[in-house]
This record gives structure tokens, sequence and C-alpha cells, in this order.
């Protein structure tokens, strides 16, 4: 265990046979606002510090403290580097706030703010709340409650004034809340205790605060009209997901003397002659604006959106540094975390008949995509946002094929892997290194990929059977039950039964979901150890024996003439590059149906592969009291040897 040998942590921790290569950066998790906390699961809450996020790099006794942008301010805080310099570990990486509390043990953002104005950081404490990497071993794919356990052993030690764990608290979420607002903290953060951690925002991380309250665009302000100096507002906007910058409203800055001369430095530098907003605030009889390059960053608390976008009621806070301009957007609010559901904080008309949903510019909202059901393009659009954060987990850096349809189910299908010639709004490319020789895929981490997809008329969501950067190794099998349509409904959920127990027998653990066709995918996950080709020679070989077994039921040929009468087990979804419909994807037929996870006690009372539409599944989702699909994440299971002989493997 290198330089930490506590037992306790041995216990939690085994040292690495090999030890991985430390990465120089760790891009942060991050939360995602909510407006009430989940009515269950497995979750764990913290504090939300108001300070400045701080993740720490430790190897072999040198320490790096960066940003939530990578930035190195290890220069800027000696004090924090040499509390850390204290571990006595011979790697790791931890993310934690640094803040500066008050004389009643509050943080106080603005004495956090003065600390680095007056370049006197000696009382910033840092509240470390989550370990990434130990001694040569990566936690990130470890549950939360695994990484804080191992957390918590190495800090008892080196806790002290500026070195403290952040505690998580088990009482109810909703009296927490209270309770932070009434001693005037900004709220808490909830944390799935049974995820790994995931770089970017999602909503395994939630947050609860007792106002609205995030970062703003400083594009201009306005001073009376006439005067040579002061300001008497701040002109704030978010940008939009096209890349334009909305006018977002103005605060009245609370700046001392110093801040006053720093942003009037600043300002001078950035002016412009135009408004860089698309929409400008129109001129005043008794003041005069001045507009500014993007570049400052302040921080707004207020009450709430107006339909218009602008704050209502808005509380200057801080100008701030450690976040860049051009990553300032509005903050989604997740209206039932508990379900998954995102929805953007509002939906407003765009420009020339579009709408706006989290920012992103809705074209030609009304057209007509399905003949049968009458469903639109706003309305396709509008589910996927609803469905996000349950479609989210599912889709987190897993490359996607998608099928267009911009003329509507009825006219041409396009299939995609790429970004060819449009860039989809919200959507990411991995980077070519994951996949050399191919042009870049494409990955939805986040609503705004969603909502941008299907803005692009993209109905139908694929994603492969692994996640980058590893994408030598599958992390899931699954197995696509394709019925001839002659069947009864009765012979498929027998059939589905009976995959789970040869399943069971041999010692996987499956999860079902209906395709949104005429079947049923079975879903195995894996840990990433085998490579594609074993994993897709171990899928044939149990569609075959399963075709052994009951001949009369099943086939594992390929082709029509080979399923008369029978169920083929598509076992092709399982190679490298090979894809199958997503979890909650919209599948591009006759009513739109949806792909829809279930829980294997619930088999009996499905009806057909397609039972669930659009709005049933949105219903469906947010009247679940538990996750069908419960210990997903925390199944670790690989394909054995004796799996392999059971099924009539060689080796």
């Amino acid at each position: 265990m290198g330089r930490w040998s506590g037992s306790r942590t041995a216990r939690v921790l085994a040292p690495p046979a090999a030890p991985d290569e430390m990465p120089l950066l760790i891009e942060p998790q991050l939360a995602t606002l909510v407006e009430r906390h989940p009515a269950g699961g497995d979750w764990s809450y913290e504090i939300k510090f108001d300070g400045y996020r701080m993740l720490s790099r430790i190897e072999n006794g040198d320490v790096r403290l960066f940003t939530r942008n990578g930035h190195d301010w290890t220069s800027r805080m000696p004090g924090l580097r040499a509390a850390l310099e204290a571990f006595r570990v011979d790697s790791a990486w931890l993310d934690g706030e640094a803040v500066v509390l008050d004389e009643t043990g509050k943080p106080d953002f603005n004495s956090l703010q003065n600390a680095f104005d007056r370049r006197s950081t000696s009382e910033i404490v840092l509240f470390v709340f989550d370990l990434l990497w130990f001694n040569g071993a990566d936690l990130r794919e470890r549950p939360l409650r695994e990484r804080r356990a191992l957390l918590r052993e190495v800090m008892h030690e080196v806790e002290g004034p500026l070195l403290r764990f952040s505690d998580d608290f088990a009482e109810d979420p909703g009296s927490l809340v209270a309770s932070a607002c009434k001693i005037q903290l900004e709220g808490i953060i909830g944390k799935r205790a049974d995820a790994p951690y995931r770089s970017g925002r999602s909503t395994d991380w939630i947050k609860l605060k007792c106002n609205l309250r995030q970062e703003f665009v400083v594009a201009g302000f306005s001073r009376v009209k006439g005067a040579k100096s002061g300001v008497r507002s701040l002109l704030l906007g978010v940008y939009e997901k096209d890349g334009s910058l909305r006018y977002a409203g103005h605060v009245a800055p609370h700046l001392s003397t110093t801040q006053s001369a720093g942003f009037a430095g600043r300002a001078a530098a950035l002016a412009q002659a135009q408004p860089i907003f698309y929409n400008a605030p129109e001129p005043e009889r008794d003041r005069e604006f001045h507009w500014l390059k993007p570049d400052i960053v302040a921080e707004v608390s207020f009450l709430e959106w107006t339909p218009s976008g602008e704050v209502r009621h808005p509380v200057f806070h801080a100008l701030r540094e450690d976040k860049p301009a051009s990553a300032v957007t509005e903050e989604g609010v997740a209206e039932d975390p508990a379900s998954g559901v995102v929805r953007s904080t509002r939906e407003r008309p765009g420009p020339q008949g579009t709408v706006l949903i989290r920012g992103i510019r809705i074209s030609n909202p009304q057209r007509v995509i399905d003949n049968s059901s009458r469903h639109t393009k706003l309305s396709l659009v509008r589910y996927y946002d609803a469905i996000a954060e349950w479609a989210l987990p599912y889709l987190h850096c897993r490359p996607l094929a998608l099928v267009r349809a911009p003329d509507g189910i009825n006219g041409e299908l396009f299939f995609q892997k790429h970004s060819e010639r449009a860039r989809i709004p919200g959507v990411e490319e991995l980077p070519t290194a994951v996949y050399p020789n191919h042009a870049p895929l494409l990955v939805a981490n986040t609503a705004e990929a969603l909502v941008g997809l299907a803005q692009m008329s993209v109905v139908e969501i694929h994603s492969w059977n692994g996640v980058a950067p590893d994408l030598a190794h599958p992390d899931r099998v699954i197995f696509d039950l394709d019925p001839d349509p002659a069947l009864p409904w009765s012979a498929m959920l027998e059939a589905a039964m009976l995959v789970k127990v040869v399943l069971d027998e041999i010692g996987l653990r499956s999860f079902v979901k209906t395709s949104g066709g005429k079947g049923f995918h079975i879903v195995v996950p894996l840990t990433r150890r085998q490579s594609w080709e074993e994993v897709k020679a171990f899928s044939q070989a149990v569609a075959q024996h399963m075709a052994r077994v009951v001949p009369q039921r099943f086939s594992a040929v390929l082709g029509p003439k080979n399923r008369v009468g029978k169920i083929f087990i598509d076992y092709l979804r399982n190679g490298r590059s090979a894809s199958t419909v997503a979890a909650f994807s919209v599948r591009a037929r006759p009513g739109l149906a949806v792909s829809m996870p279930i829980a294997w006690d619930e088999l009996n009372e499905v009806k057909s592969g397609d039972q669930w539409t659009m709005a049933k599944a949105v219903a469906r989702q947010q009247s679940l009291h538990n996750d069908p699909w419960e210990g997903y994440w925390r199944t670790r299971q690989g394909i054995t040897v004796a799996m392999r002989r059971a099924v009539g493997m060689k080796r």
C-alpha cells in the first residue's frame, strides 16, 4: 500500500497488481441543480460549501492544486500545499472545496475572495469529499461509498485546521435543506452512494440550494448618463448552446474600492462599440450602456427566471476568477431527481417561429414526424428533454449510432455515426486516440446533447457495448430476442424467462428491457476484462446452447427462414462497433414507442414490446418508487472458464 499501511484501510482496498499511470489532470464531477430531493434511493448528503472547487494531485511528495478548469493554483495556497505534503501516500488525487470560515464556522465566499486579493491565504481550509486515486489504483470506477470509506481512513491521521473531511449526514434531506437555509448556508449536495466518479455534470450528484445562484458573463455595464466613472449595474448574460450570448438581466454590484478599481481597469481593456448580446437591452433615458468583450464572470443569486429569460430580484455576490466566461450557461433544474427527470427552467419562444429548449433553437417544431400518432418534432424534443436523466447513465461516454428522420419516419431514414458536416448541439466527439484510424465517434453525456440530437431529427439512439476511454473491452453483453412475427406474445415472455434462467444457472445476473418493437433485450453487465472477440464468442455460444436445449423455441442462425415459428437470439450486437437501441430511446416506427427497462418480476405484466409510448414512458418513470434495474451499477461479474464450459465452449 505504499506509504500508507493502516490495517483497516487495507481491508477497504487491496494493492493493485500493477500500478496504473496516474493522470496529470482529472476533470471534476459536477452536480445538477434540482428543485426537490429524491423520494428514495441510495443517496449520501453533504454540505454545499461556498468556495472554490479544488482538486489535489500528490505524487512522491509533490503536491499540486488545480481549479475545476485545470488551472494550477498551487503557488497561491502555500499553506494548503504544506498541509497536503503531510499525506503519507505515494500517489493520490483528492477532490474538495477550498473555503474561508467566518467566526461562526460558516463558509464566507467574500472572505475567500479577499484572501486571494490580499495574497494572504493562510486561513483557507480544504474540505475533502472524494478520493479518486490512491497508491497506483484508479478508484473512479468504484462506488462512492467505497471511495469515501477509504478517504475517511486516509484523512484520519492528517485532519487538522487546514484539512478536513467533508462529513455526510443521515438525516432526511428535506430537513437538511431547511437547516442549511436557516443557518444561511448555500444548500446541500446529494450523491448516489452506489455510483462511480464521472467527470462532467450528471444527476448522480445533485444540488439542493436555498436560492437560485449561478455565474453570469458580464458583457457590459450601465452608469448614470453623463457620468465619467462609476457602475450602476452589471449587464449579465449566459451562453446558449449555439454559442450566442443571451442577455439575462442586470444586477447592482457591491465592490470595495480596490475591487472597483480592478474592475474599471479590466473594463477599459475589454471595451467595444457594439453589444455581443443577441437580445441586447434597449437604451434608457437616464443611463447609458458600455459594452464589453465577454471575459468577466460574476456570481449572482436570484429569486427565479422570468418567462423572457431574465433573473428576478438578483443579488450580487462576487466576481469570479476560477471559471471561464465561455463555460457560463443557464443551469437546468431537475424537477424530480428521484426519477431522474431534468427539464430546462423554461421553454420559451425563439426567433422566427423557433422554440428554445435548454438554450437550443428547435427549428420547425410543429413538423409532424409520425403520421399515425401525429407527434411533432417538438414533442420528440420534449420527450428526450424529460427522459434525459434516466437515459444518460446508460449513454455516458458510449459511442453512438443515430437514426435520423429529417422528413419524418415515413420518409427516408439516415444512419449516422459521425458529425459529418453539421455539428450537433451538445454532442461531443471522442478523441481519435480511443478508436484510431476512424472518424471521431459521437457521445451524448448531457441533457443538452439529447435535445440537440432531437433538434437534428434523430429519432433512435443506439449505443456501443463499450465505454470510452477503454473501447478495447466491452462492459456488457446483450441478447436481442427477435421473434417470428406470427408467434403469440406469450412465446416472447416464455423465451425471455428461459434465457434468464440459463444465465442465472451459469452465474450471470441479467436485466431486461423492451425493444420498443416486437421483442426484448436482455442486458448482462460485465467488468471490463474480456476482449470483444471473447465476449462475442461467448454470446454466440449462449445463443447456440439455447437453440440446442430448446430447438422448438430458439434459433441462433440469422435470417427470416431460420426463425419460422422461433425466436432468433441475436448475439451479433456484441461485436466491436456494433450497437443496440439504447434504454429509453424512441423507435422510428408508427406510434414512436420507447425501449423501456423493466424489472424481471414485471415481465408477465408486459403486453407487447412497444407497450410504452413517449408519454407513458415519462409517466411511468415519474411514478416509480424503485429502479427496475436496481443493482445494475453495483454488479461486478465476468465470463469465467466454468461459464464457457457450461454453454459448450471448449475453452
